[in-house]
């Protein structure tokens, strides 16, 4: 049997658009459902799914909402049963990669439901504002956006050639990621790291020690995006521990600075019950762009110029002392091993001895505000050496191996 290609949309006005789409999905070799989530006008062709199954799995009530007169409460309603009914075909089996069209809201409606699948699954949104900043529509999923370039409302000669690209792209995902399921994989438990340009040899090493035994790491550059999605991947189930080398969002978080991945960062792995290594890793920097795009109350701070778009604030005293306080807090929660394994000798490359970023008493601050607001029984371990020293991200990587026994 052919595997599914899920399409998603309002058949009220894209109709003839997705039957398009359809029937150059259907041309590749592979079956189509059709979801329909319109509530105003009538569906150009018979879905699958209609519009009220897929208000009904939100518990809602669709000749309330196709009266014209609740946009907001129709979009959310929808957004909830989309998501309901996509989740429902893929734990039936009948959904192996899923595409959807259309504007601003069409893109909200079906981003909901594509963030519920999991990653891996093939996932491609035709958009509107698929050529801006769609981090909001894409949260911590592998969605893949294209460029509608003209609005999705009817066949022309440039919405033909789109549709053909995505109906392509869609059809090729599925179609390789069968044959990747047939050729075998990789059944080594996973771990995630998190890592800086500034935590690099650290995270490379402590790498090849947890390969070497037998697990599979899963590197994640420290970017606000990256960390969200290290953490959303816990969350989901996928991961058995988490070295968690380089905290430096946190310090974004607490600066304003542009790599911020949101206060609940490092909460996951004590949330999902895994084990976990925590360190303060390049809390000495918080992140912003060019120089002229750092915030006039830091002009007088300590910066560093990293690369041309990429400006680095040296934290102090306070501002480590807070950093600290999230650790612990995030720590505190841990229902799995934890140990907090802290650098005393700088927990960056630049903050080395003789290095630009090197301030024993701001590093300080961060280790005595974890270590005071720490719960009893979490071990603290302070390690003299730097971050990126073999000792010390060796210690880490053997303290997570030990848990995971």
């Amino acid at each position: 049997m052919a595997d599914t290609v899920v399409l998603v949309g309002a058949l009220d006005t894209k109709g003839a658009d997705f039957a398009f789409v359809k029937e150059l999905i259907e041309g590749a070799g592979l079956a189509t459902l059709v979801v329909d989530f319109g509530v105003m006008g009538e569906p150009a062709f018979a879905p699958d799914v209609t519009r009220a199954e897929v208000c009904a799995a939100a518990g809602g009530d669709l000749a309330h909402l196709a009266s014209g007169g609740h946009k907001d409460e129709a979009m959310a309603t929808m957004a909830r049963g989309l998501a309901a009914v996509v989740s429902r075909l893929h734990g039936e089996g009948r959904l192996h990669g899923i595409i959807g069209m259309g504007g601003s809201g069409g893109t909200s409606l079906a981003t909901t439901a594509m963030r519920e699948l999991p990653v891996g699954v093939p996932k491609v949104m035709v958009s509107t504002v698929g050529g801006g900043d769609v981090s909001a529509f894409a949260g911590t999923k592998d969605i893949t956006f294209m460029p509608s370039i003209v609005d999705v409302a009817g066949m022309n000669r440039i919405s033909r050639a789109i549709y053909a690209n995505a109906a392509g792209a869609i059809a090729g995902m599925v179609g390789n990621r069968a044959a990747a399921g047939s050729a075998g994989g990789d059944e080594r438990p996973l771990l995630t790291a998190s890592m800086f340009g500034n935590t690099t040899t650290a995270v490379g090493h402590a790498q090849g020690i947890l390969e070497a035994a037998g697990y599979e790491v899963l590197v994640f550059h420290a970017t606000g995006s990256g960390g969200r999605t290290m953490e959303g991947l816990i969350s989901d189930g996928y991961i058995a521990g988490s070295l968690d080398i380089t905290t430096t969002e946190l310090a974004d978080t607490v600066c304003g600075g542009v790599f911020d991945a949101g206060p609940e960062r490092c909460l996951a792995a004590s949330r999902a019950g895994i084990p976990a290594v925590v360190v303060p890793g390049c809390v000495d920097m918080a992140n912003f762009g060019g120089p002229d795009t750092v915030p006039a109350h830091y002009r007088d701070r300590q910066l560093y110029e990293w690369n041309p778009d990429v400006t680095l604030l040296r934290t102090n005293v306070a501002e480590n002392r807070r950093i600290g306080e999230m650790i612990a807090a995030a720590v505190n929660e841990a229902t799995a091993p934890v140990i907090v394994l802290v650098p005393k000798r700088g927990v960056s490359m630049l903050d080395s001895e003789g290095e630009r970023f090197w301030d024993p008493e701001a590093d300080a601050a961060c280790f005595d505000a974890i270590r005071a607001n720490l719960r009893e029984g979490i071990p603290y371990i302070e390690d003299d050496h730097n971050i990126n020293a073999p000792e010390f991200s060796g210690r880490a990587a053997n303290l997570l191996l030990e848990m995971l026994k």
